[in-house]
């Protein structure tokens, strides 16, 4: 196809799928005149791809270009591959080292990782686990539950919609389109989570508190 029909197929400007053949994100089509180039199937799997990691991973892209990078180097297992997009996503800043709350929200977080059977996420730095570690501590001043056992629930929910997640990941039928899914998967779940915990809430206390009347303090 040329360029035209690859920007209808795809959705994207001209511009900006020249902007991507530019600066490396885009794989040069197949030369068929001195000034026209006819592309494939795979430019359209790795615009989708692009795109995922720009418009919804909102990498700037530089680092889309570093990501598709590792993507691609067949010497990563498919794990390191699928990780390179997902550790590159946004990130909350590193928690305050010398904070006491940052200390005793550590210790919560390690040992839920000891239980839930995690202990080798030390081994594999991710910036989520700073982050983690940073909303454990706000608890922590807060003076709100945040110990191993009250951050049990959560974490092996979390291991139940891994599994999900993945599950869905790995239906993709190529590289690419896996990458892909991993990083559209973890933006775009994250608000489908907390909508259906917040409407999980409005369930649950409507069965616990309807009707009750609670005097004031």
């Amino acid at each position: 196809m040329r360029l035209a029909e690859l920007s209808e197929r795809s959705g994207v400007s001209t511009a900006t799928i020249k902007y991507y053949l530019r600066e490396g994100l885009l794989q040069p089509g197949h030369r068929v005149t001195a000034t026209q180039a006819a592309y494939g199937e795979e430019h359209l799997r790795r615009l989708r791809l692009v795109r995922a990691l720009i418009q919804i991973g909102k990498m700037p892209v530089a680092v889309a270009r570093e990501v598709i990078a590792a993507a691609e180097d067949t010497s990563l297992d498919h794990h390191m591959r699928l990780g390179a997009a997902t550790r590159a996503l946004p990130h909350a800043p590193d928690p305050a080292e010398d904070d006491e709350a940052t200390g005793i929200a550590r210790r919560s977080v390690d040992a839920l990782l000891e239980q839930l059977g995690w202990p080798g996420i030390h081994d594999e730095p991710s910036p989520s686990l700073g982050t983690l570690v940073a909303s454990v501590a706000a608890l922590v001043r807060l003076g709100y539950p945040c110990d191993t056992a009250h951050l049990l629930p959560y974490g092996r929910l979390a291991a139940e919609l891994a599994v999900a997640d993945l599950d869905t990941v790995e239906e993709q039928p190529t590289t690419a389109g896996q990458i892909e899914a991993a990083v559209a998967l973890t933006v775009l779940h994250e608000p489908v989570l907390l909508s259906l915990r917040r409407l999980a809430h409005i369930q649950e206390s409507a069965r616990r508190f309807e009707g009750r009347r609670i005097p004031p303090d």
